[in-house]
C-alpha cells in the first residue's frame, strides 16, 4: 500500500474514497432500516447519518484496501423493538448489502448513459468494485456477516436456530480460516467470491 501512495497518490486517494462511500452506504442502510423498522437504537448512537467517521472499522477498511474484503463498524440494533424479530432482523442484515448493489447498479447506468470526465469515470468504476465486492462479502451466510442474519431470518426455524448456534460458536473461525492465503496466496474466499463478482461486475461494466 505505501509504494501505491507514494507513486500514485491520486490513484490511491480517489480509491481510498470509494472505499469510504461504500462503506459509509453499507452501514448507513443498517441503521436506516433498523430505525424503519422499529428501533431507535442506531439513531440514539448517531449511526443515523452519511457521516463516514461514524461507520468506518479500521481492521475492515484496511482489510479490504490489502484483499477487497473488509467490513465497517457494525450497526447495533435491539431486536426486542421490533415486530418480527427473527425476519426484521434478516431485513436490516440484507439492507447493508442491498444497498451496495443499488449503488452499483445507479453508477453503472449513469456510466452509460452519461459521458463523464476520465477521473469520475475511474472513480465511479473504483465505487461499482468495492460496492459489489462489499456487498457480495457480506452475504455469506456465516457470522458475523449480514448472510448469518439472512440465513437465521429466512431459514425454516428448527434450521435456523440450529444454524444460529453452530455460527456464534464457529463462525469466526471459518471466516478467519477462510481468509487465509493458501496455494498461490489466494485464500479460499477469493475463489469463492471473485468469480460472482467478476461475473456482476461484467455485466455493469
Amino acid at each position: 500500500m505505501l509504494p501505491t501512495i507514494l507513486s500514485d497518490p491520486l490513484f490511491f486517494l480517489f480509491t481510498a474514497v470509494a472505499l469510504v462511500v461504500a462503506i459509509t452506504m453499507h452501514e448507513f442502510a443498517h441503521a436506516w432500516m433498523a430505525d424503519r423498522l422499529g428501533d431507535p437504537t442506531p439513531r440514539v448512537q448517531g449511526r443515523l447519518t452519511l457521516n463516514p467517521l461514524r461507520h468506518l472499522d479500521p481492521l475492515g477498511t484496511l482489510m479490504l484496501l490489502v484483499t477487497r474484503f473488509g467490513w465497517g463498524k457494525p450497526v447495533e440494533f435491539d431486536p426486542y423493538n421490533l415486530k418480527h424479530p427473527r425476519r426484521d432482523s434478516a431485513t436490516i442484515a440484507l439492507a447493508g448489502p442491498a444497498s451496495n448493489l443499488v449503488t452499483a447498479g445507479a453508477l453503472s447506468l449513469l456510466l452509460h448513459i452519461v459521458t463523464l470526465p476520465a477521473i469520475l469515470e475511474f472513480f465511479f468504476t473504483t465505487l461499482i468494485l468495492f460496492s459489489v465486492t462489499l456487498a457480495i462479502f457480506n452475504l455469506i451466510p456465516i457470522h458475523p456477516l449480514d448472510g448469518g442474519k439472512i440465513a437465521v431470518g429466512f431459514l425454516p426455524k428448527n434450521i435456523a436456530y440450529e444454524w444460529d448456534m453452530t455460527m456464534h460458536k464457529y463462525g469466526v473461525f471459518i471466516l478467519i480460516f477462510m481468509l487465509l492465503p493458501f496455494g498461490n496466496s489466494q485464500s479460499p474466499i477469493s475463489y469463492l467470491l471473485l468469480p460472482v463478482v467478476d461475473g456482476i461486475l461484467k455485466l455493469l461494466l
